[in-house]
């Protein structure tokens, strides 16, 4: 029992090491997803993170519908696989649009000004997305879409991102667009490549964020505060309305809650640590719980955040009775076993006990001392085979404590019966003499 015990212990209480796929190398996401396994190995947590790095997040969620990672980092507007569900949101990325205002002359005074000032004056336009993913033109099209703009009038340029100086020079592409999070290095860099080359930027607001956000609920409304890419000159002068779509943690719904659970926990505990390494991780947010969300909590996540975690009574309740109610049977068929394997014991016992209560009444008609004293040893070999009975478990305490007393009583009998034979004994050899 001891060893089981023990062995059950360390089952439920060894590290989880749970395989997730993040890229592509060398990115922010996997440069998280490092440290986030390096402080749970170091810190002892109850789950660990085993790195499979991909090319990118489509690869990563094939790693994962094809379950050979139990997580993955990817964004929320991808196709994803109908089973996935949300563990943590990394990063919210948003959408950032903005046209050139042009360069100025030289020795002009005049202030240029952007052709295009306003996301419906797009039409007919070339924009330049940066990043291969088509995840972004996608996102682009359902802007222009929801705008009441015709997309297929607005072709698309897409660059690398080691490609954005080659993106400002091309003057075909009059509008740009980058998503990603607001402290964005990407973004900060496109910005200040095209103002060098092309003029001051003009951002372009999402007027419809609202409207997206509603018809399409991966996406979410959001604002860009001003001054946010540079403060001299203010990029954006003021705050200006986008969209973002979360940047997560996603595991299958079949994953086990608790485990789940554990890993949310570990997560937001020791996020506040992780960004004093890498400060992207102070964006990391809890996912959204409501089981109507386009891309809901994992159950195990949800609990955590709505505080309604079970412990592992609560959870086990069922199993922990089931066990008792089984240990249970066993013991009583146990024990119909072994009483009926120690039938021919009882028996025995039984005769054993009758033999006794005879040979009480046999020592009160004893003639000689012989005869007592082989009843006696009769007794002594009765007491003897009484005791194996109960060492077998075939008689409990009280069939033993029957025996003693049948004992106690034919001592008495025998003690009184050498009395008797003591007394008489004298009385017959006179008698004996006088008739000879």
């Amino acid at each position: 029992m001891f060893g089981a015990a023990a062995a059950t212990l360390y089952y439920l209480l060894r590290p989880v090491t749970l395989r997730i796929a993040v890229g592509p190398p060398g990115s922010d996401d996997q440069k998280l997803i490092q440290l986030m396994a390096q402080t749970f190995a170091r810190e002892n947590s109850a789950i660990r993170l085993s790195l499979i790095t991909t090319p990118g997040a489509v690869e990563s969620i094939a790693l994962l519908a094809a379950g050979n990672a139990e997580l993955a980092v990817a964004r929320g507007d991808l196709n994803l696989p109908a089973t996935a569900e949300s563990v943590a949101i990394l990063r919210k990325n948003v959408v950032v649009l903005w046209a050139p205002s042009g360069i100025a002359p030289k020795g002009s005074k005049k202030t240029p000004v952007a052709k295009i000032k306003s996301l419906d004056e797009l039409a007919g336009h070339r924009v330049g997305v940066v990043g291969r993913t088509q995840a972004n033109v996608k996102l682009l099209r359902t802007i222009l879409t929801e705008a009441g703009i015709n997309a297929d009038k607005v072709p698309v340029s897409q660059f690398a991102v080691n490609q954005l100086a080659e993106m400002a020079r091309d003057q075909t592409v009059e509008a740009y667009m980058t998503v990603g999070p607001l402290n964005s290095k990407i973004t900060v860099d496109a910005i200040n490549a095209t103002a060098a080359v092309r003029g001051e930027p003009k951002f372009l607001p999402i007027d419809v964020s609202e409207t997206i956000s509603k018809k399409h609920p991966i996406y979410e409304a959001e604002e860009i505060p001003g001054s946010i890419f540079g403060s001299s000159p203010a990029r954006p002068e003021d705050k200006i309305d986008t969209v973002s779509v979360n940047h997560l943690i996603i595991a299958p719904k079949s994953l086990a809650d608790t485990t789940v659970g554990a890993l949310a926990r570990q997560i937001f505990t020791h996020r506040q640590q992780l960004a004093r390494e890498l400060p992207t991780a102070s964006q990391i947010e809890k996912p959204d719980t409501d089981k109507d969300a386009a891309l809901p909590a994992h159950q195990g996540a949800a609990a955590y955040i709505d505080g309604n975690e079970r412990t592992f009574l609560e959870r086990n309740t069922d199993l922990i009775w089931g066990a008792i109610m089984v240990l249970s049977g066993i013991g009583s068929a146990w024990a119909w076993l072994r009483h009926y394997w120690n039938r021919e014991e009882r028996e025995r016992y039984a005769e054993h006990r009758d033999n006794l209560l005879d040979l009480i009444s046999k020592a009160r008609a004893a003639e000689t001392p012989e005869e007592l004293l082989e009843m006696q040893g009769m007794a002594d070999a009765l007491l003897r085979e009484a005791l194996e009975c109960h060492e077998d478990g075939a008689i409990e305490d009280g069939d033993l404590a029957a025996i003693g007393l049948a004992l106690e009583q034919f001592r008495h009998a025998v003690a009184d019966r050498r009395a008797t034979i003591g007394t008489a004994e004298p009385d017959t050899q006179r008698l004996r003499a006088l008739q000879s």
